[in-house]
């Protein structure tokens, strides 16, 4: 199955809270979760009682969606942190913010993910002065990701640059609007990471 090209706010809508999958629009009164809450589709109000593993397919779904990631890569992020030292829901929640497209986000040279992904994609970072393309590129602590120089122009850019100047950045990255870069300090802890899932239900489903 292929990545999902329908309207975003569809997605929102069946989660039943906001995604920021829309960047700005997100925060206005044109947000379709805020003009229409119920779930999308005819019978979208009558849902049944949810069971235990809806609950976890759902929290699944969810963090997909909020970070753009198909199910083979997802399901591949799980494999590698459930190997890995440590706790594996946290571990896999750092997994999917040490994307490429994501940090661009969090770094605020974006207005959501699905636009920091476009830009990627397009060739408008570097990563320690090299041209990177890909999003699901994953970087390191010490990574220097910057917007390349032919570049720095663009309006998209420039408008979420001085969007993203007004709030406060993640504490895990240290970013320098004026010269369209920053810096990753470290790996972001539990409570910075504020997308709203429950890794210990995703946990559970893929330990069925």
């Amino acid at each position: 199955m292929g990545r999902y090209t329908g309207p975003v706010c569809r997605l929102c809508r069946r989660e039943g809270m906001k995604l920021f999958l829309k960047g700005e629009r997100c925060y206005t009164e044109k947000c379709a979760v805020d003009r229409r809450g119920e779930p999308p589709g005819q019978h979208g109000t009558s849902r049944r009682k949810q069971s235990g593993y809806g609950a976890q397919l759902r929290e699944k779904q969810r963090a997909r969606r909020v970070y753009g990631v198909m199910e083979g890569q997802f399901r591949r992020y799980y494999v590698d942190a459930a190997r890995s030292k440590g706790v594996t829901g946290t571990l896999l929640l750092q997994l999917l913010e040490r994307r490429l497209d994501n940090v661009v986000y969090r770094m605020g040279l974006a207005d959501s993910r699905p636009e920091a992904r476009q830009l990627v994609g397009h060739g408008h970072f570097e990563v320690n002065g090299r041209k990177t393309d890909i999003p699901s590129f994953l970087v390191r602590e010490g990574d220097a990701i910057a917007v390349r120089e032919k570049s720095r122009g663009i309006p998209v850019i420039q408008r979420a640059a001085e969007a993203g100047n007004q709030r406060t950045t993640t504490g895990w990255l240290d970013v320098d609007f004026t010269n369209l870069r920053g810096k990753v300090l470290r790996l972001p802890t539990r409570e910075e990471i504020d997308i709203p899932v429950s890794e210990r239900l995703i946990i559970e489903l893929y330990s069925r």
